[in-house]
């Protein structure tokens, strides 16, 4: 009886194994699909909204800015006390831009913040429709998160960008699949 008992643990545990893996596997391509698409993409919208955290995030914003692909920037997830020059040093450089149509988010420190936090702002900026800018790495969980947070009258257009090196190894991957995980039961 005690050796049936076992069998069953076992057999209960290895499904519970193969069912995660297959999750797991399901997540990794959701993230590896998505498509880079911040040069390919012509994309315009009322604003952008750039997830801090990675390198050529801002100046993927700010590009959108400076075309006039977008009226307004919205950067989240800045260090409290951090100000626009810190964030941007090139600033003198960067031409006809104007600070006013720069709003940063201090308030987010994770992807559900950003989302919760952009939203007042957007609707405050009247924006009908966003690019949301993050890694491609990133982007599976942020647009699933923003998308339930945000109402079905925002457009959401996705704009990824090449992960940079602190994001590209197989941890980093890794992390990014258990971290859908958890948000998809929990945000989305």
């Amino acid at each position: 009886m005690k050796k049936i008992l076992l069998h069953r643990k076992l057999l209960i545990f290895l499904l519970a194994v193969v069912i995660f893996l297959g999750i797991f596997l399901r997540e990794l391509d959701h993230i590896q699909e998505e498509p880079i698409g911040s040069w390919k993409n012509d994309v315009h919208a009322d604003c952008a909204v750039v997830l801090t955290g990675g390198v050529g995030r801002v100046r993927e914003g700010l590009d959108l800015l400076s075309r006039k692909a977008v009226k307004k920037l919205v950067i989240s997830g800045v260090h409290s006390s951090a100000n626009l020059r810190e964030i941007i040093p090139l600033w003198p450089f960067l031409g006809e831009l104007n600070e006013d149509d720069i709003v940063l988010d201090r308030r987010s420190r994770t992807t559900y913040g950003n989302a919760q936090q952009s939203l007042p702002i957007v609707e405050a900026l009247r924006c009908k429709d966003i690019v949301l800018i993050t890694s491609q790495v990133h982007m599976h969980r942020a647009y699933q998160t923003f998308k339930a947070t945000f109402p079905e009258k925002i457009i959401i257009y996705r704009s990824a960008i090449v992960a940079g090196r602190a994001e590209s190894g197989r941890w980093d991957l890794a992390t990014e699949v258990l971290k859908c995980l958890f948000y998809s039961v929990w945000a989305y």
